[in-house]
C-alpha cells in the first residue's frame, strides 16, 4: 500500500598425514622449479592462494578442505552440492581431509578482500574472514526498503543508485518539513513506507517513514538513517516532531548506520512511532483522512574545547 501524496516544503577417514601430503605436494610446494608452474611475477604466496580457492563457489576454503583420492579440492559447503561427486574428475569424494592445505593455510599473509576500496591491513588466513565481515571498507547494502534490492557500493555510488534507479528525492539542507497523505488510513500493511535523502554537512541521511502493524496496532514510524559507518553516525542528532490542536509529540536521537538494516531500526523501535488514534487527531477534520506534517533537523554535536561537553551545530 503505498501513501496517496507527499508534499516536500523543505577430521580425515584414517589416513596418515604422510599420505595425505605425499598426493598435493605437487600443488603448493613454494620452490620456483617445482610442477607448480608458477609465471613469471607471481609469487608462491599468490599461487596457494589460488589453491585455496573453492572450484565451484570461488571463495576461499576453510577447514574442513575435503578432497578427492585424486587430490582435488572444494570447500565443505559445496561438498554438500555435488552429492559426493568431485566437480573435477567426477569420482566419489569420501570423507577425505586435505590436512596439509589447511596447514599450508595457517602460514599465510593476505590483504583484506577490500584491499582495492581502501583497506590496508594483512591478516593471517584464518583471521582474515572475520575481519572482513566488519571491515570498514566493505560495500554497504542499498538502504531503499521497498524492495529486496541487492544492490551493494560505496556511498556516492549508492547515493546515485538511489536517485537513478529507485527515484528517490533528493534534498540539500538540514532542516525538513514533510507532509504525508493518505486517503484510507485504516488500511495499514507492513511495507507501506517512503524514504528520502537529505545532504548536509558532507554526508547523506535518509529519512524514513512508513506504517505497519505493531503488534494488533497501527502505527506510523520516522526515523532516520547516516550513510555512513555507526562510528561516523555517533557524531550527528536529530530531532523529528509531529503535532496539530495544540498536542505534539518529539523524538531526538542518534541516526542508525545503514549497517543496521532498515527492517532491524523499525523492529527496535528506535525512533518517532505515532499510533493510529493520535495520528488521525493531528489530521484533524473527520478522521477520515491521514494528513501528518513531520518536521525536523539535524545537528553535528561539536566538542566544547572548553568545558569537555558537546554543543550542537546547526547548519544555516
Amino acid at each position: 500500500m503505498d501513501l496517496d501524496n507527499i508534499e516536500c516544503v523543505s577430521s580425515s577417514d584414517g589416513m596418515e598425514d604422510e599420505e595425505i601430503h605425499s598426493q598435493i605436494t605437487h600443488q603448493f610446494s613454494s620452490k620456483p622449479h617445482n610442477n607448480m608452474g608458477i609465471p613469471p611475477g607471481l609469487t608462491p604466496a599468490t599461487s596457494v592462494h589460488e589453491l585455496l580457492e573453492c572450484p565451484v563457489c570461488t571463495n576461499s576454503m576453510y577447514p574442513p578442505i575435503h578432497q578427492c583420492h585424486n587430490g582435488h579440492t572444494l570447500c565443505s559447503t559445496c561438498k554438500t552440492r555435488v552429492h559426493n561427486r568431485c566437480p573435477t574428475c567426477r569420482q566419489e569424494l569420501g570423507d577425505i581431509r586435505c590436512l596439509a592445505l589447511e596447514k599450508v593455510a595457517e602460514s599465510l599473509e593476505l590483504p583484506c578482500r577490500y584491499f582495492s576500496l581502501g583497506c590496508p591491513e594483512i591478516f593471517p588466513y584464518y583471521s582474515k574472514l572475520k575481519h572482513e565481515t566488519l571491515c570498514n571498507f566493505r560495500p554497504y547494502n542499498c538502504p531503499y526498503a521497498g524492495s529486496e534490492c541487492s544492490v551493494t557500493g560505496d556511498i556516492p555510488f549508492l547515493v546515485t543508485h538511489l536517485r537513478d534507479d529507485h527515484k528517490v528525492d533528493m534534498h540539500t539542507g538540514c532542516t525538513f518539513n514533510h507532509r504525508y497523505v493518505k486517503s484510507n488510513p485504516r488500511e495499514v500493511e507492513n511495507a507501506t513506507w517512503m524514504l528520502t535523502v537529505f545532504h548536509c554537512f558532507g554526508q547523506y541521511f535518509c529519512l524514513h517513514f512508513e506504517a505497519f502493524q505493531l503488534g494488533m496496532a497501527p502505527v506510523y514510524m520516522a526515523f532516520l538513517r547516516f550513510m555512513g559507518d555507526e562510528a561516523d553516525a555517533r557524531n550527528y542528532s536529530y530531532s523529528l516532531e509531529v503535532g496539530a490542536n495544540g498536542r505534539k509529540l518529539i523524538w531526538e536521537g542518534t541516526p542508525r548506520s545503514i549497517r543496521d538494516s532498515h527492517r532491524k531500526v523499525r523492529d527496535s523501535h528506535d525512533g518517532l512511532i505515532i499510533q493510529r488514534n493520535m495520528a488521525l487527531f493531528f489530521s484533524g477534520g473527520d478522521r477520515k483522512e491521514l494528513k501528518l506534517r513531520v518536521t525536523g533537523k539535524i545537528w553535528k554535536e561539536q566538542q566544547n574545547p572548553e568545558g569537555g561537553v558537546c554543543i550542537p551545530n546547526l547548519c544555516s
